[in-house]
C-alpha cells in the first residue's frame, strides 16, 4: 500500500503532524534515520516521501542523521520517487553559506556575511566586515548555535582565544552584520506545498540580549508546546501582505523546496533582511488557537493530496 514516509531524527517535533494524519485517516510510515543502512540496488517503496531532518540534529546525539539522509534522498530520487524536501533542501537545511547564496541568486537580500575557517581568520573577517556591532554565528546550526553579539573585535578576540569559544560542528564560523530591530522582533513566513500560509511575528525583546535576528532559530525555541508568558512570544500576523512574499515562493520554487518557514528582520528604514530558511518547519500551538489558523492539519491534508498523485 502506498504510504507517506516522513524522514526525520526527532519524534518530539513530528508527533504533532502524525497526530493530524492519524485525524485524517492517513497511511504513513516514520523513518527515524539515526543510524542504519542503505541498500543501493534495492527498489523504495511505494508512496511519497517527507524530509523534516535538522541541522541541528547533532545536539541531539544524532551526529550523521544528515549524511545518512543525504544518502536515502539520492536512492529515492534516483528511483523516481516523490520526495518534498529532497536533497537540495537538504543541502541549505544544513548550510547558511549555502543558504544565503541561494537567496541572494533569488534576488533576496540577506545581512553581510564572512565565513571563516580558523580563529585567525575569524578574527580577519571581523575586521574586513567593518561593523560597530556585528555577530558570530555557526555555518551548520540550528537553535542560534554559536550566535554571540560583539562590539568590537577586541571582544571578539577575548572570546575566541578564551574556552569558551564553540567550535562549529563543520569548522564554518560566520561573521555578519547586526541588524537591530527597531521593535525589537522578527517574522516568520510559513510555507507549505511552495505557497505563503500564515507569517509570525515574534517579540525577540524578552530574555535574549545578543541578537533579536536570531533569537528564534526556531528549532527548540519555535516548538508546538505552547507557552507559560503572559506576554506571547509569537503571534500570528492576521492579513500580512508584502512583495517579499513573491520573492520568497520564487525561491522556494527554484530551489525544490516543498514546506518551509523564512525568517527575517526589518531595521529602522524598513529595509528587510532574511538570515534562515528552516525546511523541518513546526507550527506554534498558542498563535495557532488564537488565529484559528493550523498549520500541521494544513500540512497533513498537503501530504495526503500529494499521496494521491503517485
Amino acid at each position: 500500500m502506498k504510504k507517506i514516509h516522513i524522514i526525520h531524527e526527532n519524534s518530539e517535533w513530528t508527533n504533532h503532524l502524525t497526530s493530524r494524519l492519524d485525524e485524517l485517516q492517513l497511511p504513513y510510515e516514520e523513518w527515524f534515520l539515526d543510524r542504519g543502512l542503505v541498500e543501493l540496488s534495492s527498489k523504495p517503496p511505494e508512496g511519497i516521501f517527507y524530509n523534516r531532518i535538522s541541522a541541528s540534529s547533532h545536539t541531539r546525539n544524532h551526529r550523521f542523521a544528515p549524511e545518512l539522509t543525504e544518502s536515502v534522498l539520492s536512492w529515492l530520487e534516483r528511483n523516481e520517487r516523490k520526495v518534498l524536501n529532497g536533497s537540495r533542501a537538504l543541502r541549505l537545511e544544513v548550510s547558511k553559506v549555502n543558504q544565503y547564496m541561494a537567496l541572494n541568486a533569488a534576488g533576496i537580500k540577506t545581512p553581510e556575511t564572512i565565513a571563516a575557517v580558523g580563529k585567525e581568520q575569524i578574527i580577519e573577517a571581523a575586521e574586513k566586515l567593518d561593523k560597530p556591532s556585528f555577530i558570530t554565528k555557526h555555518n551548520r546550526a540550528g537553535k542560534g548555535l554559536g550566535v554571540q553579539l560583539f562590539q568590537s573585535v577586541e571582544a571578539l578576540k577575548n572570546y575566541v582565544y578564551s574556552d569558551n569559544f564553540e567550535e562549529p560542528l563543520d569548522g564554518t564560523t560566520l561573521i555578519q552584520e547586526y541588524i537591530e530591530a527597531p521593535d525589537a522582533s522578527i517574522t516568520r513566513c510559513e510555507f507549505i506545498g511552495g505557497k505563503f500560509m500564515y507569517a509570525v511575528k515574534v517579540d525577540t525583546s524578552e530574555g535574549f540580549e545578543l541578537c533579536p535576528a536570531d533569537v528564534c532559530q526556531v528549532d527548540d525555541l519555535f516548538c508546538p508546546v505552547g507557552e507559560q508568558e503572559d506576554k506571547p512570544k509569537f503571534q500570528i500576523r492576521e492579513n500580512f501582505s508584502h512583495d517579499i512574499l513573491t520573492s520568497y515562493e520564487a525561491f522556494l520554487h527554484a530551489n525544490q523546496i516543498d514546506i518551509a518557514g523564512i525568517e527575517f528582520i526589518q531595521d529602522k528604514e524598513g529595509n528587510i533582511y532574511t538570515y534562515d530558511v528552516n525546511t523541518n518547519t513546526n507550527y506554534n500551538k498558542d498563535a495557532e488557537a488564537k488565529s484559528g489558523q493550523y498549520g500541521m492539519l494544513k500540512l497533513a491534508k498537503y501530504l495526503g493530496e500529494q499521496l494521491k498523485t503517485v
